[in-house]
């Protein structure tokens, strides 16, 4: 295993090293001095001589790089022209939000996502099946952004039972916290629970149709001891790609997610940054997600070699 885990360690560092090359040349890839297009074309030659020697934009481009990445190491993210602030300390204000939504959107489709799924297989042909698959199929075939204006006008403007805007931190209120993440988490999680609930009912179908099962049922095993002891368990393993993929799919989501709910995290921040073309926000974004979700994906690797027999044979 410590060769497995080491070999997926190397693919996330050169994953982040590709994306952090995408990242800085972001700005050198744009027409236009970055600092020009931000500051404007009434910015003083002096402001525009002092911000290229803050960025280092006056060096080779090589030595440029090697310096953006040693002060990101070092939580020195630069000051966003634009806003006037510096954006480790913003960063640092706004990642704590996405993930408290972020997370609570992870956990609710995996849980509904592999209860439902299990659910429709165990009553397959009922009315149960027939009705949960239903939904799990307008799941997937509903816009995020559509469901949540419909969470929206239902339950923030016609019943007025929940909030729609903004967002309380736990360590204020926990009780408002859940209420101001119930609809951003409800929009978030439908197309998730959707696909967790198809891929479940698939997988477990195709487990109870196994031999050993048959032969459990055979010696007498309770059905509640197939289901959890021997069905589950096989029929999850491919689950744990797929949560993988899901959270890089989450990521993406919480950007339309803030922005719908004005929620102030990372997302709706990048957006500003991008419209406003403040590079330095959105180079930190980028590379700060993508680690959070590189990094994501490596412990759902490392979690699937320890549950599936086959990678630890191999990687023994």
């Amino acid at each position: 295993m410590f060769y497995y885990i080491s070999k997926k360690l190397f693919v996330s560092l050169i994953t982040l090293f590709i994306i952090s090359l995408f990242a800085f040349s972001l700005m050198h890839l744009l027409p236009g001095d970055p600092v020009i297009n931000v500051l404007g074309e009434g910015a003083t030659d002096e402001d525009i001589a002092y911000w290229r020697s803050y960025y280092n934009l006056d060096q080779p481009i090589l030595k440029q790089y090697v310096l953006w990445v040693r002060n990101f190491i070092k939580g020195d993210m630069g000051v966003s022209l634009m806003y006037e602030e510096d954006v480790s300390e913003t960063l640092a204000r706004r990642l704590p939000v996405t993930l408290a939504v972020g997370i609570p959107i992870c956990i609710v489709s995996i849980f509904f996502g592999i209860l439902f799924g299990v659910i429709t297989a165990v009553k397959r042909g009922t009315w149960i099946d027939q009705v949960l698959t239903t939904m799990a199929n307008i799941g997937i075939a509903s816009p995020l952004f559509w469901f949540a204006i419909m969470l929206i006008l239902i339950f923030g403007m016609q019943l007025n039972i929940l909030p729609f805007r903004g967002f309380v931190a736990p360590s204020e209120n926990f009780v408002e916290y859940l209420k101001s993440i119930a609809l951003p988490v409800a929009a978030g999680s439908l197309g998730f629970v959707a696909v967790i609930t198809r891929q479940t009912r698939s997988n477990m179908l195709e487990v109870l149709n196994q031999d050993y099962i048959r032969t459990a049922r055979a010696n007498g095993l309770s059905e509640v001891s197939i289901l959890f002891t021997e069905a589950l368990k096989n029929a999850l393993i491919p689950i744990i790609t797929i949560m993988g993929m899901q959270i890089r799919i989450i990521v993406g989501g919480s950007i339309i997610i803030e922005q719908v709910f004005s929620i102030p995290g990372i997302g709706s921040w990048l957006i500003r940054a991008i419209t406003n073309r403040d590079y330095w926000i959105v180079q930190a974004c980028v590379l700060v997600i993508s680690i959070v979700t590189v990094f994501s994906n490596l412990l759902v690797d490392i979690l699937y070699g320890f549950i599936d027999p086959r990678i630890r044979k191999k990687w023994r």
